[in-house]
């Protein structure tokens, strides 16, 4: 049974247990990863625990028995030595300049130096770093614990400046390959963040890292799973149930649907967002918690800078090299992937291929609402509210009302966002659709140019053809010729087939017939 202190935000693991706030227990695990090797890489999305998990390594090693009573880790642990960690979190700068970087870096070797001593011929970040590696384990008898803590926010913040890029990658290589250098003073290493650009260049000399993020023994060491939300979260559940008027029965699929799904691993078990799950219980109701903390528009950039086709991201494939390299110019999915809108669905073991999609609906929904004001003359506010008049004018039977809304989300659309016109019609459509299918139902199909798409109502079928640069009577005609129409033809609700045709010269729907 939950005791009602939910630690929402809260990431220092000592405090929280001082406070007696919920924790679920990930120390089993924990002493599996300290038992079983010396050096670590972790990628999780933000907000999934990385730095409450840091926080947890740091407390175990400093020997804190007395913050894991009651956890695996009490039993399993029978010497409780105190080790010198040097947690270096790179969470809490702005990296817009090359001397933002050297301003944090220098503030920890700062610190470290102050309790362990310095070297006068010690003059750069990676020879003070390793100078304090090696004096205080020289002064404690004990080897060094290094924690890194979002170790890729400097070169995230700068994915579009490559000149800045560039000098953030030249200062970190050689700070990071010291835990390579000082290895015989390092007891244990970890360093966590959301993506893993730079693990070619930026740990290029660091190649004795164990990257757990698609381990299979280690999926759950962030986030929640199934058993662990009805374990510790089962008074909560009913409690949730009756707030929302729900049965047990559908609030359990209510929280499944909205923020399990993350596949960290191919055929793993799913994992719940943590972030959202607490706000849920400490709300008593659901909402898009994870998201509303923020998606970062250099995302958005990413995708139309390659042309994008958005439809490809709910079944797109791509290889566990792709998920795991850093960020190429030629593919923005690894970014995507790593930093949680996009997780595995399915994994074809004969060609290593994985199928990738959204984990859940808070995480579509949410990136599909996001994406909008990119890709049309809607803003952010008032995407909910057409969303809402579009849905209520399909459910109404009113086509050329719908149609009309439709051609105004392309008005005034930047030319330089649309130099590929097929690509931005089916963009604009793939989130309007999107959109509207969590209240009516929606097949979408798109080959070589059309795209053919069903929309359902209880009262009413649309079938709808779309064209570029043809007519729309052509479109019509296909729908006839392949018979788009005939699986609904003996329902008993009434049948729309439309042929619209996109004009290139407006860059808009040009016309649309109704039948």
């Amino acid at each position: 049974m939950s005791n009602g202190l939910y630690p929402i935000g809260i990431q220092n693991f000592e405090s929280l247990r001082k406070d007696g706030y919920l924790y679920v227990d990930k120390t089993r695990l924990i002493y599996r990863l300290v038992k079983s090797g010396r050096y670590y890489f972790l990628s999780r999305p933000r907000r999934f625990g990385k730095s409450l998990l840091i926080s947890t390594i740091e407390a175990y090693f400093q020997g804190k028995r007395e913050v894991f009573h009651g956890l695996a880790m009490e039993e399993l642990e029978k010497e409780w030595l105190q080790h010198p960690i040097l947690h270096l979190d790179l969470n809490i700068e702005k990296y817009d300049s090359v001397e933002s970087l050297g301003n944090i870096l220098n503030d920890n070797l700062t610190r470290w130096e102050n309790l362990y001593g310095r070297e006068a011929s010690e003059v750069s970040f990676s020879l003070r770093f390793a100078g304090v590696i090696r004096r205080a384990h020289e002064r404690t008898g004990q080897r060094v614990v290094i924690l890194v803590d979002e170790y890729d926010k400097p070169m995230l913040q700068a994915i579009n400046n490559e000149g800045l890029q560039r000098e953030f990658r030249n200062t970190l290589k050689p700070f990071y390959g010291v835990l390579k250098t000082m290895d015989g003073d390092i007891k244990f290493a970890l360093l966590t963040g959301v993506t893993k650009f730079g693990k070619v260049s930026v740990f290029s000399d660091l190649n004795n890292l164990n990257d757990i993020s698609m381990d299979n023994q280690y999926v759950a060491i962030c986030g929640m799973t199934g058993e662990e939300i009805h374990r510790y979260f089962e008074a909560d559940l009913h409690e949730l149930a009756s707030a929302q008027n729900m049965t047990y029965e559908e609030v359990c699929a209510r929280l499944k649907e909205s923020y399990d799904g993350y596949h960290f691993v191919e055929n793993s078990e799913g994992i719940y967002n943590p972030f959202s799950v607490l706000n849920t219980f400490y709300k008593m109701k659901f909402g898009s918690y994870w998201f509303e903390t923020g998606t970062p528009t250099y995302l958005v950039e990413l995708l139309q800078k390659n042309h994008y086709n958005l439809e490809q991201m709910s079944r797109e494939e791509t290889s566990a090299e792709v998920l795991n390299s850093i960020y190429a110019d030629e593919s923005p999915i690894p970014v995507i992937y790593q930093s949680g809108y996009l997780t595995i669905k399915d994994y074809d073991p004969r060609f290593e291929n994985y199928v990738l999609g959204f984990p859940n609906r808070e995480v579509e929904e949410g990136f599909v609402k996001f994406l909008m004001p990119f890709y049309t003359r809607v803003n952010k506010v008032e995407t909910p509210f057409e969303i809402q008049q579009f849905t209520r004018e399909i459910e109404t039977g009113k086509p050329d009302a719908f149609l009309c809304r439709l051609q105004s989300f392309f008005a005034d659309t930047p030319y330089e966002i649309i130099r590929n016109l097929e690509v931005h019609y089916q963009n604009v459509l793939f989130i309007v659709f999107r959109l509207v299918g969590f209240y009516v139902k929606v097949e979408y199909h798109t080959s070589e140019g059309r795209v053919d798409l069903v929309l359902q109502t209880d009262r009413y079928i649309y079938v709808m053809e779309f064209k570029l640069d043809g007519t729309a009577a052509e479109a019509l005609r296909q729908i006839e010729e392949k018979h788009y129409a005939r699986p609904f033809e003996a329902d008993s609700r009434q049948l729309f087939r439309i042929g619209i045709n996109f004009d290139n010269k407006t860059r808009n729907i040009g016309e649309w017939i109704v039948e």
